[in-house]
């Protein structure tokens, strides 16, 4: 039995090629068109029990205003949006709306057709692999280039943090023994902690990823006396 559904998409010419697709296959297409400031109010007119709702930008905000009027107002009807390759938050941000399903405009129409019958029957309709792939994404996030000097910085303990801080002065050995008032081998044991612990070879890569990552301007940078009293 086909589904009763309305396909809605910002470009006309996909969601007409959709809709001639399902027809084809026995479902029955009550309308093809843009979304625009009306869409809401037609699909709430046509009560379709389906709405295949596309966007370009699911993560953008306002978005899916539409879902949840229709939501609110047409809650008979279920909408699955269909989208590009999404980040966990335009899934998140689809749901969060009302949507029960999301579908990747890519998919075939055997898939668009299982995700339309799990919609009209209650069900959440989107692929295993779409949503293992967006937990996975939630649970392990890419460090952001501007998150790695808070990663580095807190691999290091406040000594070595100045320790750091004097390497990248152009302190030797010598220098930051005095400095910190330590003796020159457990200067050069902090040392070699930090360039272990930052994962580089020599005092320069050292200091050159500090400067790359704004790791010493995180920093709340410890010095000998203020920081460590009573220290030997």
């Amino acid at each position: 039995m086909g589904v009763r559904v309305m396909v809605l998409d910002e470009h006309r010419l996909l969601a007409e090629a959709l809709a001639s697709a399902l027809k084809l296959r026995g479902h029955r297409v009550l309308a093809a068109a843009a979304p625009a400031a009306g869409a809401a109010d037609l699909v709430i007119s046509r009560a379709p029990e389906v709405c295949l709702l596309g966007t370009a930008t699911p993560a953008e905000p306002g978005v899916f205003e539409p879902v949840v009027r229709i939501r609110r107002e047409r809650p008979q009807t279920a909408v699955v949006v269909l989208g590009p390759v999404p980040s966990p938050r335009g899934i998140a941000a689809a749901f969060a709306a009302g949507a029960c399903g999301y579908v990747r405009q890519d998919e075939r129409i055997e898939g668009v057709e299982r995700a339309l019958a799990k919609a009209r029957a209650g069900e959440v309709a989107i692929s295993p692999q779409l949503l293992q792939g967006a937990f996975a994404e939630l649970l392990n996030p890419a460090a952001a280039p501007d998150d790695e000097g808070s990663r580095l910085l807190r691999l290091l303990t406040p000594r070595e943090v100045e320790v750091l801080v004097r390497v990248a002065e152009g302190e030797d050995t010598r220098m930051i023994a005095a400095g910190m008032e330590i003796a020159p081998s457990t200067a050069r044991t902090h040392v070699q902690r930090v360039l272990m612990k930052l994962g580089v070879g020599s005092r320069l890569e050292a200091a050159a990823l500090a400067a790359r990552t704004g790791l010493l301007d995180r920093a709340a940078l410890p010095r000998a006396d203020a920081d460590f009293p009573g220290r030997p």
